[in-house]
């Protein structure tokens, strides 16, 4: 493999332990925290360059985490961490996260407040029943979304989950708004359907798709409609290889290459791995492939949960 993904740095995330810790001791400082220097905001700065070091083409945030009982918590802490993100990311833009409007909103104008010319933000995320709301802020403020495939209607899939081409109808439904109402460029549209940790990737009813298999042939089939030539897609990495017992970096790096033949390009990740841009285990591309492949057939989930079986009992040994 030649060519990387367009890599979206995940480390600046409060549900993140390792990063977290750091996060939640910075803001326990008090009022001041984020302009008077400490060890705190020192490891923030780090982690802040660190990735645009690496090559990020977007650090993300999300303090969603400290804005549980207090929303406005979240919104505040964006604004704090949307500036510093400005101030020592190299010029490498800010991903706002969060799944509050309302935090999206703050870090977004956040972003722009400053004399200085900034390159356009990711905001993450927009879904169809909050594209109204979001999208007219492109009039005022440059910048590129992820469109998350999520409804708020029941999906209708077998197993209770989106089908495929539920999936797609909800892309172009955001495609159609975001270009046709909304003046976004395609390319300024990156899709997300959501990771499904494969450790629990099981068909909850006979003859139900698996969760990577509908993903994968979700972006198969955005990215080959000649209607949406020029979209992205991205996914939370990380998320593929929760709760295994061990190797969750070369699953991570096997998720990819795998998604990759599927069209992905765009990736919510640790940009120090750099992923895409060397071969995994061939072994561990076998396996995602074998989830990859989970079509609800028997034949095809005997084969992922044998090749599972294995991975587990090697790594436990």
């Amino acid at each position: 493999m030649t060519k990387g993904l367009i890599g979206i740095g995940e480390s600046v995330h409060a549900s993140i332990p390792r990063y977290g810790k750091v996060m939640r001791q910075l803001l326990d400082r008090g009022p001041g925290a984020y302009d008077q220097p400490s060890d705190e905001l020192n490891l923030i700065k780090d982690l802040i360059q660190s990735q645009a070091d690496e090559g990020a083409a977007f650090i993300a945030v999300n303090v969603d985490a400290f804005g549980e009982d207090n929303p406005r918590i979240s919104a505040d802490l964006m604004i704090e961490y949307v500036r510093l993100v400005r101030n020592w990311g190299k010029g490498v833009p800010v991903c706002i996260d969060s799944s509050d409007d309302d935090v999206l909103i703050a870090g977004l104008k956040q972003w722009y407040d400053t004399d200085e010319t900034v390159a356009p933000p990711l905001v993450n995320s927009i879904k169809v029943y909050s594209a109204d709301r979001m999208m007219p802020l492109k009039n005022e403020y440059d910048f590129s979304f992820i469109g998350l495939l999520m409804s708020e209607t029941a999906p209708t899939g077998l197993g209770g989950s989106h089908s495929v081409d539920e999936l797609y109808t909800l892309a172009k439904e955001l495609f159609d708004k975001a270009v046709g109402k909304y003046d976004f460029k395609p390319e300024e549209i990156y899709f997300d359907s959501t990771v499904f940790p494969l450790a629990i990737d099981m068909p909850m009813e006979p003859g139900a798709a698996g969760y990577t298999f509908r993903a994968f042939e979700t972006i198969k089939k955005i990215k080959n409609d000649p209607s949406m030539k020029g979209v992205h897609f991205s996914m939370g990495v990380s998320n593929s290889c929760r709760d295994l017992p061990g190797r969750k970096v070369g699953i991570a790096r096997a998720y990819v290459e795998v998604a990759m033949e599927y069209g992905l390009d765009a990736g919510i990740v640790n940009v120090a791995h750099h992923f895409g841009e060397k071969p995994a285990d061939p072994e561990l591309v076998s396996l995602v492939t074998a989830y990859a492949k989970m079509d609800g057939s028997p034949e095809t989930m005997n084969e992922a949960m044998m090749l599972m079986g294995q991975f587990c009992a090697a790594a436990r040994s």
